[in-house]
């Protein structure tokens, strides 16, 4: 299928593996150009040459607030504009209400919150003047429901929510699409650091088997696309079954 989108440009953070990797590769394959961001530079360089020719890569910690603003500077001089935004952040530590710090909270909310509030910031405005846009954030199947020993993550990515439903109702009318994505368990990278048997862990999911991060990216492409156009404020569940909630 067509998406309707190439030669648009994306900026997508967390992306030198695991879900944040497989967007961006979706999105090249679509014909966008893709300006890659993660922490390691060493990642980046090898998820870069796994993208076309016209990708380009930047190092950047989005739980540093000057690094997000130096970021977001580098990619407009290089793509001019940025039609799409792909957020996404790495977990913040286990813990539960005992063992967290109010610090830990402070670091988990810059990290998983306010990063992306600071690129919305920085480029919805720019897509509401263009007339056209396309923010996707990558939460956590956890904000539906949330899980045992991730305070952290529970707290700062329901937030994170609560901030694009709101901003998706405000910028709807301009052509600019808000949605997050909230996935369960793939076979990433970091899946296979956390638990040695992956047969038991797809065994709790109802389908029997771990999401594909490939699939996962093309669910990412899609909202990006123009046949996506009248979803918005949306936060969809990519977990196999496995949130057992109505909503």
């Amino acid at each position: 299928m067509d998406l309707g989108i190439s030669g648009r440009t994306a900026l997508v953070t967390g992306a030198s593996r695991g879900l944040g990797f497989s967007s961006a590769r979706a999105l090249s394959n679509a014909g966008v150009k893709v300006c890659l961001v993660s922490r390691s530079t060493d990642r980046l360089s090898i998820a870069a040459k796994e993208l076309a020719d016209d990708c380009h890569a930047i190092a950047a910690d989005l739980s540093d607030r000057s690094s997000i603003q130096s970021m977001l500077e580098e990619v407009k001089e290089t793509f001019g504009e940025v039609d799409i935004l792909v957020a996404n952040a790495g977990g913040p530590p286990p813990g539960n209400f005992e063992t967290t710090s109010t610090e830990d909270f402070s670091e988990a909310i810059q990290l998983n919150l306010l990063s992306t509030v600071e690129m919305c910031k920085g480029l919805i405005p720019e897509m509401v003047d263009r007339g056209w846009g396309r923010v996707i954030a990558i939460t956590s199947i956890a904000v539906r429901e949330p899980m045992a020993q991730l305070i952290l993550s529970n707290t700062a990515r329901s937030g994170l929510t609560s901030f694009l439903k709101t901003t998706a109702t405000e910028v709807a009318g301009a052509g600019v699409t808000v949605n997050s994505i909230q996935p369960g368990l793939h076979e990433t990278e970091r899946l296979t650091e956390l638990y040695e048997d992956l047969q038991g862990v797809a065994a709790n999911v109802p389908t029997g088997k771990l999401g594909s991060p490939d699939d996962f990216g093309e669910v990412v492409a899609f909202l990006c696309s123009e046949q996506a156009k009248f979803i918005t404020g949306a936060a969809i569940p990519v977990d196999g079954g496995a949130a057992k909630g109505l909503q």
